[in-house]
């Protein structure tokens, strides 16, 4: 039987090209290179589209990079080669986009990819653009009935009165991934600072309001009704807030923060994080996979923090340990992905 050709998108304009070649990294290991014929398609910082051997630290050098682009015309259905003056084209069956942040999982590849007419894994454009932008995500989960935290929104055109706040707040870019620009802000003196570190990655700014709890990590799989959930993990903090990928070595560790999978918390708890992930994951019309980021509060209760449409799949990320903690090994859940989005139900 002929093996799928599969596109893998890796690398991308956001500050989160590193991790999405770390990524791609762990995905090259697992794939079942018996069903799947991969092509690597790296996008440098610059925003060129290379076809190359395959995604390392130095692939730019190493990896013999070709110029490619991914057509938006469907009577090509895939990628188009420059080689020696000419184009070749090379159809895909499905593309899996392994980019986080911005240009990756706020819709603008996904909107690409629909014009391709290529079948491709992990939320649809309406809801990646939902969830990129934590303003819209926290509307739609509130009009579902979860909680999420109280919010001010500060752009270009408006400002905050720091006097009407109510310290500690957390600052952050509103449609950034992982945890870049943001900051936790003790004091309305140390407002201005956070501000400023957060336009460095978005116009437009959250100022919430800090949640007490645990932070807890849902991974969800699958589409409409049939959903999955891997094990939850609890983030344990020694210092500080979450933010393993500005770590200088994430792989041997953080220097604030371990997991633990599964979480030490309740089993009624558990239970409850999985189904209001689950709640929110279809509030939010998510498919394919999503990381699905709460608080759990003393009393019980559950605060979103947030969801990721594309999560880390790195050899430390959460989302592909806490589904090997529920017996799905990383290379069944990239053929499960791929399964899904062939059957239809990535919209």
């Amino acid at each position: 039987m002929d093996r799928l050709k599969i596109g893998i998108l890796f690398g991308g304009l956001s500050e989160e090209h590193p991790i999405s070649i770390k990524s791609a990294s762990e995905v090259a290991k697992n794939l079942d290179l018996e069903k799947y014929e991969p092509f690597y398609i790296g996008i440098t910082q610059s925003g060129s589209w290379l076809l190359c051997d395959g995604p390392s630290a130095d692939w730019e050098q190493t990896a013999n990079p070709r110029p490619a682009i991914l057509s938006p015309d469907r009577g090509v259905h895939g990628l188009l080669v420059l080689d020696e003056g000419k184009y070749e084209t090379i159809a895909l069956d499905v593309v899996l986009p392994v980019l986080h942040g911005k240009f990756g999982e706020d819709g603008t590849v996904q909107g690409l990819l629909e014009f391709s007419g290529i079948p491709y894994v992990g939320c649809d454009l309406p809801s990646s653009v939902m969830c990129i932008d934590k303003s819209l995500t926290y509307s739609v989960v509130r009009s579902a009935g979860i909680a999420t935290p109280n919010f001010h929104i500060v752009t270009a055109d408006n400002d905050i009165d720091a006097d009407k706040l109510t310290y500690p707040v957390f600052v952050k870019p509103a449609r950034s991934g992982s945890s870049f620009g943001v900051s936790k802000v003790s004091s309305k003196e140390e407002l201005p600072a956070a501000l400023a570190e957060a336009r460095q990655y978005d116009g437009k700014i959250l100022i919430e309001e800090a949640v007490i709890g645990s932070e807890i990590g849902c991974s969800v799989l699958g589409s409409g009704d049939d959903l999955l959930t891997g094990e939850v993990d609890r983030v344990a903090l020694t210092h500080g807030f979450f933010k393993i990928h500005q770590e200088e070595s994430p792989e041997t560790g953080s220097e604030n923060s371990s997991f633990i999978v599964p979480a030490d918390i309740p089993e009624e708890a558990s239970t409850l994080v999985k189904e209001t992930a689950k709640v929110i994951y279809r509030a939010l019309g998510c498919s394919g996979l999503a990381r699905v980021d709460l608080f759990l509060k003393e009393d019980g209760s559950v605060v979103l923090n947030e969801v990721n449409t594309l999560p880390g799949l790195t050899s430390y990320s959460r989302y592909p340990r806490m589904m090997a903690a529920a017996g799905i090994s990383l290379d069944v859940l990239l053929d499960r992905l791929v399964t899904l989005t062939l059957a239809g139900r990535n919209g």
